[in-house]
């Protein structure tokens, strides 16, 4: 008896939610088709069970749609006066009066609401944002205006007056009620500047905005001087406008207001480094070691220094010997002043490559590193660190099977860190050069699994270049040969990789390395910086080796070369967009993307979106 029981029970609850769903079903069928005669019936039945705002949009448009104007005021009404504190349901009421000639009514309701206000700010806000979504702009202020009457200091409002000022573009008021947020809260500081680089088009030179907000916050630095805050902005708004040395200015000066003895001004340094404003980053780290030994930045300072003359070098590759021999000078007074030890060991690695791969000293680099390897203190890691030195040198010697036992020593030692495997992938290199192409190729499999991306990258693609061109002629000439002038190129010497490079083209002219011949002749010129030749080269590849694999390194390559060489930001975007467009699987294709979404502004417009 209870089991049938409960199967009616279920069966009549069951037909009266089928019920309820196609009552739905009609209703929408019938107001989509404009039978809103027949789309009546069904919504009166659904409001009359459920008087959500749904429904009762619905039902009141249905009747206004055949001709019962009465009714739906009087819905409206009765809706608005059981739930006299909705004002979503008094604007829909406003906005009927309207729609039927009657503003009057609705500015008394607008009124009402406003005049009705209480100090609760989630009240003001919705409000002020039901009114600025009717496109009652006049309305949101009245609503704002009297919101911060009622609120005073409490809740200020700031983020909706801006919003109605950006609404109505007075750009200046936006701005300045964004900033006198930092006056309610200096704890706003980052979600004010998250939302100025919204408004703020940084990389336009003409933007009226930027001018606007550097004129305020400098305005406001000269009246509250003690106020860091105004400070830490203008600093951050030089940052993000790329103006380095103006940023620089008032870091230094916060820096000393707030005695910090070099530690803004240090981390500011980074920030120019990482943007390759190395002028500005020498400055930087030049103010917090003419502060002294006292401050707990000095030793870093002096070692970043140092720092950026090696990223200069190795970065623009385009020093004369006398401006090598000084920088040289400059590792050596530090080396004079703290001494040769282990905590001095970056300063002492720094030093010997550029004694040994710029300066065309060697073997002074190897007497240094010979020197740092009896140093007391070393960590097995900053011991392989010397060793992988010494080995690289080594290579550039032509002492090929000493760097060999530097890098199996620091193989075995570190067997499953990223150390130890590259020290494996320069060894296996070590007998690609040799022309022992089946050993290296064993070694390149396993360095595939490598947790070093970079690493199993380079193991692929030597992997790629050994298969696809050994054993393609009887004598394996052209491949011993690619390999001797790949060497020749890390030993610098250039010339001869050249003419190796020429005489494979020249005996073997179909053969597979004709892309990779033009991609080391690029690679060689680029470390020699000549930046236009390397282009010549791998616009080769672009246009005469279009199908081939390693037309996404050439592009990835000239993207680079104009980005960070030749400071073409549109003619790199240029090479990134078609790198994505046309290459979808190449490996480049997360970093071109991060780099074209950071250069797109550059390009036509037409051209800006991917």
């Amino acid at each position: 008896m209870l089991q049938r029981t409960l199967f009616y029970m279920f069966l009549f609850l069951t037909t009266q939610s089928w019920g309820q769903t196609t009552d739905q079903q009609l209703a929408q069928h019938y107001y989509s088709s404009g039978e809103y005669d027949k789309a009546l019936i069904y919504y009166e039945k659904m409001y009359a069970v459920d008087e959500s705002k749904i429904n009762l949009t619905r039902f009141v448009d249905c009747l206004e749609q055949t001709g019962d104007i009465k009714n739906a005021e009087k819905t409206l009404k009765k809706a608005v006066s059981k739930n006299n504190k909705d004002q979503e349901l008094a604007i829909l009421l406003a906005s009927f009066y309207e729609n039927h000639d009657e503003p009057s009514k609705a500015t008394d309701i607008y009124s009402e609401l406003i005049e009705n206000l209480t100090t609760s700010s989630r009240e003001i806000i919705d409000l002020y944002t039901l009114f600025k979504s009717k496109s009652k702009l006049d309305m949101a202020f009245a609503t704002l205006e009297k919101g911060r009457k009622l609120l005073k200091n409490s809740y200020p409002l700031n983020i909706q007056f801006a919003d109605y000022y950006g609404a109505k573009g007075e750009t200046e008021k936006m701005i300045n009620e964004y900033l006198d947020m930092l006056d309610y809260h200096p704890a706003y500081m980052n979600s004010v500047q998250r939302i100025l680089s919204a408004q703020v088009d940084f990389t336009e030179e003409n933007s009226k905005e930027y001018d606007l907000l550097r004129t305020a916050l400098i305005e406001r630095t000269q009246k509250k001087p003690n106020d860091l805050n105004y400070s830490e902005m203008l600093t951050w708004l030089f940052i993000q406008r790329q103006n380095f040395p103006a940023a620089l200015v008032h870091i230094k000066a916060i820096d000393k207001r707030t005695n910090s003895l070099g530690a803004m001004v240090y981390d500011f340094g980074s920030i120019c480094i990482e943007n390759k404003d190395y002028s500005t980053a020498r400055n930087s780290y030049k103010y917090v070691v003419e502060i002294g030994e006292q401050g707990r930045y000095f030793m870093r300072a002096q070692s970043s220094l140092l720092n950026v003359s090696f990223l200069e070098v190795t970065t623009n590759r385009n020093f004369s010997q006398s401006e090598l021999n000084e920088i040289l000078t400059d590792y050596q007074n530090v080396l004079n002043r703290f001494g040769k030890k282990n905590t001095t060991l970056p300063v002492i690695l720094e030093m010997a490559h550029i004694q040994a791969f710029y300066a065309n000293k060697g073997l002074d680099a190897i007497s240094l590193l010979n020197e740092a390897l009896e140093f007391s203190g070393l960590t097995d890691t900053q011991l392989a660190q010397v060793k992988m030195q010494l080995a690289d040198i080594h290579v550039l010697h032509g002492d090929i099977w000493e760097a060999s036992l530097f890098y199996m020593q620091i193989d075995k030692e570190f067997k499953y860190e990223v150390i130890g495997q590259e020290a494996k992938f320069k060894n296996a290199r070590i007998f690609y050069y040799d022309g022992e192409f089946d050993f290296a190729q064993s070694q390149l499999d396993v360095l595939k699994q490598s947790t070093s991306k970079l690493i199993a990258n380079d193991a692929l693609n030597l992997s790629l270049l050994i298969t696809d061109n050994y054993g393609l002629d009887s004598n394996f000439t052209a491949m011993y040969n690619f390999a001797q002038a790949d060497l020749f190129i890390e030993q610098h010497r250039y010339e001869e990789a050249f003419h190796l490079f020429d005489s494979i083209l020249a005996e073997f002219p179909a053969h597979s390395l004709g892309d990779e011949i033009l991609l080391k002749k690029a690679y060689a010129l680029q470390l020699k910086g000549q930046w236009n030749l390397a282009i010549q080269n791998l616009e080769k590849i672009v246009k005469y080796h279009s199908q081939d694999i390693l037309v996404d390194d050439a592009l990835f390559q000239l993207g680079d070369i104009y980005q960070n060489h030749l400071m073409d930001n549109a003619k790199a975007a240029e090479y990134y967009r078609t790198l994505l467009f046309d290459h979808k699987g190449s490996l480049y294709t997360t970093e071109a993307r991060k780099r074209f979404q950071e250069l797109r502004q550059f390009l036509p417009k037409v051209e800006k979106e991917i």
